[in-house]
């Protein structure tokens, strides 16, 4: 809430009605897009998703950027060396998101239609969590 890189996720999951959800005990893994990364969405994308009679897709796009559990750095890249390259996590929303290395210290994430996101900051440790910065919005569909 205090990052002035992500108020557009900010209000996003105010209007989803995440607020409580994402307070809650947890521990939950957030990979959070930083407002360029919404900004590169295509024309009328977020102001479409922001609309109250879109508040369930709002609540399936920021929910699919959520994992249940501590995924930070270490932990996401065991998960990819166990998997010979590749980890494929199940996200709060039921989708999948696909892990793997791109370089020593470099996590590369790719959602269901392909599209890739890097981690860009590292394990912003929470109460309930951990949070990865992200530079690109996922798309579960």
């Amino acid at each position: 809430v205090k990052s002035a890189d992500h108020t557009t996720l900010v209000a996003a999951v105010k209007a989803a009605g995440l607020v409580e959800t994402l307070q809650g005990e947890g521990p939950f893994t957030v990979f959070a897009p930083v407002n360029d990364a919404f900004e590169n969405l295509p024309e009328g994308t977020v102001e479409g998703l922001l609309k109250p009679e879109a508040k369930k897709q709002l609540q399936a796009v920021l929910t699919y950027h959520v994992l249940a559990g501590n995924y930070d750095f270490d932990a996401l890249a065991k998960a990819i060396k166990k998997g010979d390259g590749k980890a494929v996590l199940k996200t709060v929303q039921g989708g999948e998101l696909t892990f793997m290395m791109n370089g020593p210290h470099n996590i590369v994430m790719k959602d269901a239609q392909g599209n890739t996101a890097n981690i860009t900051t590292y394990d912003v440790y929470q109460k309930n969590g951990v949070i990865q910065v992200i530079d690109q919005v996922l798309m579960p569909w």
